[in-house]
C-alpha cells in the first residue's frame, strides 16, 4: 500500500524524526519536495541534515565541496605552498595553490566538507612555520558532485 501522496511519510504514526529539521521539512508540500528534491537535498545536506530521497543516499560528511581561497600576510618565500600542498594531501583533499603577483597565495580546495573546513582553519590560523597570516578570504563555495582534480598541485 502506498502512503497518501499529500502527506510526508515521516509523519506516519510511530515514526521518530530522523533529524532535527525533519518536522520543518514536513511542512513543505510533497509536490514541492518532488519538484525540488535535488536542490532540497543539497541544501539540507549542507546543514548536516540526514535528508534522503528515493534512490539517493548521502551520508553526513559525504558531501563534496569546492572553495577558492586567498591568503594575505607573509606567505611568500616561507614554503607556504609546499606546506599547503602537504597538508591538503594529508587530509585527502585535491586542488591547487600558487603565488600571486600581489604577494598573496591563492588556490582551490575540493573534498569532503569536514576535511575542507579543517584545511580552511589551517590556512587561516597556521600555515607554514615561518609564515605570518594576516587574513584568509574564502569564496565561491559550492557543493560539487565529483572532484575536478586528481591530486593537490603547486602551480608555478
Amino acid at each position: 500500500m502506498f502512503p497518501d501522496p499529500g502527506v510526508c511519510p515521516s509523519l506516519a504514526k510511530d515514526v521518530a524524526p530522523r533529524c532535527a529539521l525533519e518536522s520543518f521539512c514536513c511542512q513543505i508540500p510533497v509536490s514541492t519536495h518532488l519538484a525540488g528534491a535535488g536542490l532540497l537535498i543539497v541544501f539540507l545536506s549542507t546543514l548536516g541534515c540526514c535528508a534522503q530521497a528515493p534512490g539517493f543516499n548521502m551520508a553526513e560528511g559525504d558531501t563534496l565541496i569546492s572553495v577558492d581561497y586567498e591568503i594575505f600576510g607573509k606567505v611568500q618565500g616561507v614554503f607556504f605552498r609546499k606546506y599547503t600542498q602537504a597538508e591538503g594531501k594529508k587530509l585527502g583533499l585535491v586542488g591547487w595553490v600558487q603565488n600571486t603577483d600581489r604577494g598573496t597565495v591563492q588556490g582551490q580546495l575540493q573534498g569532503p566538507t569536514s576535511k575542507v573546513r579543517h584545511m580552511q582553519e589551517w590556512l587561516e590560523m597556521r600555515g607554514s612555520p615561518k609564515s605570518h597570516i594576516d587574513r584568509a578570504n574564502f569564496s565561491n563555495e559550492k557543493v560539487i558532485l565529483k572532484l575536478d582534480y586528481s591530486d593537490f598541485q603547486i602551480v608555478k
